[in-house]
């Protein structure tokens, strides 16, 4: 069997891909598998950088001169959010469509796109609005991938170890959630890219004192990088022959109930995770406003993609419906925390529960890193469950003593895991657009955002009796 597969190796394709097998795995899948997920990662990695750029970028542009109303500044900040989880919906389906080598080389070049438009962009005062939207609408490019990426890396492992693949591939590549968010003020102090890099800016800042920036380099920053991901992707990762399906093919699954609870679980966890991000600064500074807000954005951020991977590697011991059962009872929790420690004013209509206090920072940061935490659990735990249920839900409806039949059903199986993988992702992506404006309808309507954490409590409650329900009683449908 070693000869096909070197050879298989040698063009790219994967001929013969059985990870299920454990002398295959063994021998050689697992090292052409560790291989794909290595190079996807910092691919995914710069995915969530691009997708991210806006929050840092549209904060600088009054102070250099753009002439943009607060409302326009918004949906520069929304955009990507907007369009990233729409562009998931078509990306669930291009890896057994295309390859995951080359999705991932296309999907991942594409980036330059927005990278290298914005670096210009942001040089002009004069660019018209409607072009900085349309350069913000790009940068969904980078919220698409994820859907792609997850799905190509899910056919690589056997079941017992998607888990923790999986929330590798995603827990790394959040980071670039909070390194964009990190790393944009510090790069844009500096002319690292010479004459290449174009002219500086000159703002003031809020001392009153004049300062130069390089606003460009936010973007231009990401693109060797784009280039050397893009070359690495196209060279040495594998398109798997077996994971080649039609559109109708990977359909099927918009006529599985599981598909469509799985998206609900994962919208609690991604969808709480992306928009948690998105509205953390923004809520830090409508609420304690002798806090900067930049100076703690980040870490929530951080805390949640490096958690995810352990989320995986729990699930994949203890059972995917098992720790996410718990995980959304432990949110639920932490969210009446956030509501404990938030700033109560006397007349207030909720200061009756609490009674009027000034808040504490300290306790309102501390459970919103639990929620982090929680998120990053969650989405590893979440996606581990998606690939054993349908590959359970398939092998169980063929004959047990059918080896071609079990073959079948795993082949078929694995790409519906992997179109669910992506479709879910997708869905849950609009938690970046709404948990955010939930805040801003909640501050508006009653003067604070007790109403729309209320209303994600309700949520996490909902997921939590779907969980047991369905997947983690004893007598559960699909126990997993």
């Amino acid at each position: 069997m070693s000869t096909p597969h070197a050879s298989a190796r040698s063009d790219r394709t994967l001929t013969v891909w059985t990870p299920e097998d454990k002398a295959f795995w063994e021998t050689e899948g697992q090292a052409v598998a560790k291989l794909n997920l290595w190079i996807s990662v910092p691919a995914l990695f710069l995915a969530f950088a691009v997708w991210q750029l806006w929050s840092v970028v549209a904060v600088n542009l009054p102070m250099m001169g753009f002439k943009y109303s607060t409302n326009q500044l918004f949906w520069l900040a929304a955009a990507p959010a907007l369009s990233g989880a729409t562009l998931r919906i078509f990306y669930s389906f291009m890896v057994p469509v295309f390859g995951g080598r080359r999705w991932t080389a296309i999907s991942t070049a594409s980036l330059l796109i927005p990278a290298i438009g914005i670096g210009f962009a942001v040089q002009d005062p004069t660019t018209p609005y409607p072009t900085m939207l349309v350069l913000a609408l790009l940068c969904g490019l980078g919220g698409g991938n994820f859907s792609s990426s997850m799905s190509n890396i899910s056919f690589f492992f056997p079941k017992e170890r998607k888990g923790s693949a999986l929330g590798v591939n995603a827990g790394l590549g959040n980071l670039g959630v909070s390194v964009v968010q990190f790393l944009s003020p510090i790069i844009i102090s500096v002319g690292v890219f010479g004459v290449f890099g174009g002219e500086s800016q000159t703002i003031v800042n809020k001392a009153g004192q004049q300062v130069e920036v390089w606003a460009q380099n936010a973007a231009f920053v990401w693109v060797p990088w784009i280039v050397i991901a893009t070359v690495a992707a196209w060279f040495f990762m594998n398109d798997i022959a077996d994971a080649k399906a039609s559109f109708a093919a990977q359909a099927a699954i918009f006529r599985n109930k599981h598909n469509w609870l799985m998206c609900l679980l994962y919208l609690g966890t991604f969808g709480s995770f992306i928009g948690y991000a998105a509205g953390f600064p923004l809520l830090i500074k409508s609420q304690f406003k002798d806090v900067n807000p930049l100076a703690y954005a980040w870490i929530g951020p951080l805390v949640g993609a490096l958690i995810r991977p352990v989320g995986g590697w729990l699930a994949d011991k203890l059972g995917g419906a098992r720790v996410t059962f718990w995980n959304f009872v432990v949110m639920a929790a932490a969210v009446v925390g956030v509501l404990f420690f938030l700033p109560k004013t006397t007349g207030s209509m909720w200061a009756l529960p609490f009674g009027p206090h000034e808040g504490s920072f300290t306790g309102f940061f501390l459970m919103f890193l639990v929620l982090f935490l929680t998120t990053g659990i969650g989405n590893g735990s979440t996606f581990r469950m998606i690939p054993v249920i349908f590959l359970n839900l398939k092998t169980q409806s063929a004959p047990r003593n059918d080896e071609l039949a079990q073959a079948v059903a795993v082949k078929e199986a694995n790409t519906e895991a992997a179109a669910v993988l992506g479709f879910t992702a997708a869905f849950a992506a609009y938690g970046g657009f709404f948990i955010p404006k939930s805040y801003g309808s909640a501050i508006a309507a009653t003067g604070g955002p007790e109403l729309a954490l209320l209303t994600f409590i309700g949520f996490y409650v909902v997921c939590i009796v779907t969980t047991w329900w369905f997947y983690a009683r004893r007598d559960a449908e699909q126990p997993c």
